[in-house]
Formats: C-alpha cells, structure tokens, sequence
C-alpha cells in the first residue's frame, strides 16, 4: 500500500512533508483550484528525494502544454482529472511518464467506462463525483468500489480524512494500491498538517509491515 500526498504549493510546506517520505506528492496544474501550483519555482522540486514520485494533477489540457508543464517542474507521473481521451493518455505514456486516469464517481457510476484507459494508463483513481473536478473534500462511498471488478490497480481519494484509512485497509472493499489524501490533511488550501499527515504515513507503513510480516 502507497500513500499520495496531494494539492503542495508552498516550498516551506513541500520540504516538511518530503522529510515523511510519501510514496507521491501532487501538485495541481489547474488554475481554479485553490491549491494551483503554478507560481512554484520549479528548483524547489529538484530538492524533493528522488525516491518519491512528483506527480502533476491536469484538468481538460493539450497535450504540449501538459508535456511542457511536466518538464518544467520535473515530473515523474501525471494525474488527468477531467475528460481526456485515451489516446491523450497514449501519448503522455509514450513520452515515459506514469499516467493515473482519475474518474469521478457517484452511485450510478459505470465501471466499464474505464476499461478503454487500462491499456493506456498505470493506475486508476477514483474521486467523489461533484461539480469541480477533484478537491471538493465530499466523502467518497467506498461502498462503490464493491462494483470494481477490473484489474487495474487504482487510487482511492475524496475527503479521505485520518479515520478513514483503518476503513480503506480493513479490506471491505477491493485494496487500492495508493490513497491519495488532500484537504482533511490541511490548516488552509495547499498547506498541509504535518503532524497530520505524518500520522497517515504512520498508519499506512505499519499496515505494509504487518501484511508482509504475515
């Protein structure tokens, strides 16, 4: 199990939560959200331990200004958030990078709309359905996921909070391969609780420890 620490734009804040050693930290290229990183100097991201995945968030962008982005601000993976096609996420994947396709899902959701990505992608991620495109903090039902039948891995996300992740591992529903927490981890949008969060890892590792123990 792997943990993703979302939504970092301050380089005070990036370089506490680089010390927890996440598995991936996110940074949001789009601009109505809150937690834009944008206006970060990319000289911050060379100074974050190479072992930890810097993955960008994308919403609904052409395909040479995500690639530009990426390579701006050096990026291992790329989260698409919005309506993209699979043959975008081809092309992002062939220029070496890890692709996550996110879907936003709600009780009605339809599962077998994600099979045209699974060649196309590394991992799913599944999101509370609401009117932005991510972030929201809405509580996602993982009851849901009881419909998940396919083998792609994913990340499970939406208003996950420290209460939850016991839930998320307790193994009621099929395992993610990563959670992916974000704005019930924050003091203010983009700045995170390091104690927080540190406790989220904390819980998470010794989850890893007990599974590979048994």
């Amino acid at each position: 199990m792997k943990i993703k620490v979302c939504g970092m734009k301050d380089p005070q804040n990036i370089a506490e939560i680089a010390d927890l050693n996440p598995d991936y930290m996110g940074f949001i290229f789009f601009e109505k959200s809150p937690r834009y990183a944008e206006t970060l100097n990319p000289e911050v991201m060379k100074s974050i331990n190479p072992n930890i995945k810097k993955a960008g968030v994308f919403v609904n962008m052409e395909t040479e200004q995500i690639l530009h982005t990426a390579k701006k601000f050096h990026l291992d993976a790329l989260q698409l958030h919005g309506n993209e096609k699979p043959e975008l996420c081809r092309k992002l994947k062939d220029h070496g990078f890890e692709i996550i396709k996110a879907f936003q899902v709600d009780d009605k959701f339809d599962f077998d709309t994600t099979r045209s990505y699974a060649g196309v992608s590394d991992y799913f991620l599944f999101d509370t359905k609401s009117t932005g495109w991510g972030g929201s903090g809405v509580k996602f039902d993982h009851e849901i996921l009881n419909r998940y039948d396919f083998y792609k891995p994913y990340f499970i996300s939406g208003g996950i909070e420290l209460k939850d992740i016991p839930v998320i591992l307790s193994g009621d529903f099929p395992l993610p391969a990563t959670i992916d927490i974000n704005s019930r981890f924050e003091l203010s949008p983009g700045m995170k609780d390091v104690a927080l969060v540190a406790r989220a890892i904390e819980n998470v590792k010794q989850y890893n420890a007990q599974y590979y123990e048994s």
